[in-house]
């Protein structure tokens, strides 16, 4: 929560950019060497989830529900599957144009995505991770605690 919350936008891009890759390399790498158009929707299937799996464990160790947000992979796919079809004869042309597809409209969907989730400084301090020691638990920040005024 505290990383994501100082470091949104920085997240936020590193993010989209690991996952557009993720699923662009993955289902591009199956479909020209299967030749099977749904390939991307299949694979973003799967990691989508994987992620919903991942999210229920979480939850079940005692985190809140949004600790894990499960991205927006199934939509991008689509589009990646769409561009493949539309341009089979021509997979260099599916790869460039399915990239970036897949690479505009990833992180749209996300960030529509990231709207929803409850404020995570505030469940951060709702929330303390349940394995912390208690002098690890996060305090807010004490400004100017220490600077003395004339």
């Amino acid at each position: 929560y505290i990383f994501y919350t100082d470091w949104a936008w920085t997240s936020f891009v590193v993010f989209s950019i690991s996952q557009s890759t993720m699923l662009v390399v993955g289902a591009i790498y199956y479909m020209l060497f299967t030749g099977v158009p749904g390939t991307a929707t299949y694979y973003a299937t799967i990691m989508t989830i994987y992620t919903w799996v991942a999210k229920g464990a979480w939850f079940a160790l005692g985190y809140p529900y949004d600790f894990v947000v499960v991205p927006v992979w199934i939509p991008s796919a689509m589009l990646l599957d769409l561009a493949y079809w539309a341009t089979r004869r021509n997979k260099h042309a599916a790869i460039l144009i399915g990239g970036v597809l897949v690479g505009m409209s990833l992180p749209l969907f996300n960030m529509i995505n990231l709207l929803l989730v409850a404020d995570p400084l505030e469940m951060a301090f709702k929330y303390p991770r349940p394995t912390l020691p208690p002098y690890m638990t996060p305090i807010e920040p004490q400004v100017g605690k220490f600077y003395i005024s004339p």
